[in-house]
């Protein structure tokens, strides 16, 4: 986009978010959903393909704008960004990326315009590392036959699509032989389980995903390629990363901002709670995080578009980002004292809400591991 055209549309979902999405952050808490009105209005801004490329009917985000609009979009409850999330991310950049220009035809325009994809990856035991990944694709004369489960998948009760990671090679573990397909949701065999009921998160919806023998055509092999699954996954993941720091990043802005609020106008011995210096020190503790994520996402992401750096900043920003807000929404609800631990005030469903972070597209400790391994690969 246009510097001009990209201020327009920051400005605009910056409005939106704080002005109709924050006054209706209780009745999404206590529904758990989001309200029709809201997505479709979200719909109507363009948000469900505002990362993907503009033939399809996307705005064409690159990372660097995508991040800047995560920021205004962590200001309110995750669930909001959650309904559009894996169309402009981990699902739908593997059409972007890996598929075929016939896929990308086929589902791009409907995801821009709506429709929800979900990215079918995690089991039972294949988490954070997908080497255990069971979910197997057999082949029936020139179509595929799918059978498994998935566990924790995001928007399946809403998909119109699932992209599904599954063995066709003759490996039973580890990262070769898994492929990636296109398996529309009413396909017979495809069902999905009851919402989860989570900490946090309210009305962002997640279920488990089950195949029994779904039959597929050659078309829903993403690339027309078998064994490139994993690389996908890992390739949309990694963008993903960054994307998730910058959310963390705006959630912690907002705690920031209810702190402040809350120290400025709480009075204790005839005084506000501001005026003392342990205060002070939480609300500084808590901009200095704000500072640092925000900066180390910017990088992140610059460098990524760059292409200068697509594994070790987007784990580092997704490690210390979702760290860090954990540590600013603890603080948030001390500042509060006994009214942060009150449903209704927003610190407190930020406390539950950012506990999620730290676990989804790859935890702290497995974003260690990559960018212990990847700097050691540099020294070799």
């Amino acid at each position: 986009m246009e510097a001009g055209e990209f201020k327009e549309v920051l400005d605009t979902v910056r409005d939106f978010v704080r002005e109709q999405v924050v006054p209706r952050e209780e009745e999404i808490e206590e529904t758990d959903a989001i309200p029709e009105d809201v997505r479709r209005k979200a719909v109507d801004m363009g948000l469900f393909g505002y990362t993907l490329p503009e033939e399809f009917g996307g705005l064409g985000a690159t990372l660097t704008e995508d991040v800047q609009l995560a920021f205004e979009f962590g200001w309110t409850t995750p669930a909001f960004r959650s309904m559009f999330g894996t169309n402009n991310g981990i699902a739908g950049k593997v059409l972007v990326n890996a598929g075929t220009r016939a896929q990308q035809e086929t589902w791009l325009p409907r995801l821009a315009a709506g429709q929800v994809a979900s990215f079918a990856l995690t089991e039972a035991e294949a988490g954070s590392d997908p080497s255990g990944l069971t979910t197997r694709a057999v082949r029936d004369g020139d179509h595929w036959v799918i059978t498994g489960a998935k566990r924790f998948i995001t928007n399946a009760p809403l998909a119109d699509l699932f992209v599904v990671f599954a063995r066709t090679g003759p490996e039973t573990y580890g990262t070769k032989g898994i492929s990636v397909f296109l398996v529309e949701a009413r396909l017979p065999g495809v069902s999905v389980g009851p919402k989860d009921h989570k900490t946090g998160q309210a009305g962002a919806w997640t279920a488990e995903v089950f195949f029994d023998a779904v039959r597929v055509g050659p078309d829903a092999l993403v690339g027309g390629a078998e064994g490139a699954g994993f690389g996908a996954a890992m390739k949309s993941l990694v963008r993903g990363r960054v994307h998730i720091a910058a959310m963390c990043v705006g959630m912690a802005q907002r705690l920031l901002a209810e702190s402040v609020a809350y120290a400025a106008t709480s009075r204790q011995g005839g005084r506000p709670i501001g005026e003392f210096q342990l205060v002070q020190a939480m609300l500084a503790e808590i901009q200095t995080g704000v500072y640092a994520g925000r900066a180390m996402v910017l990088e992140a992401a610059r460098a990524y578009d760059s292409g200068e750096d697509r594994r070790i900043g987007p784990s580092a920003a997704k490690l210390y980002c979702s760290e860090m807000v954990s540590r600013a929404a603890d603080l948030a609800v001390q500042v509060h004292g006994g009214m942060g631990y009150m449903r209704g005030t927003a610190v407190e469903r930020c406390y539950r809400d950012a506990r999620l972070f730290r676990i989804y597209e790859g935890t702290s400790e497995i974003q260690k591991l990559i960018i212990g391994k990847a700097l050691l690969k540099e020294a070799a």
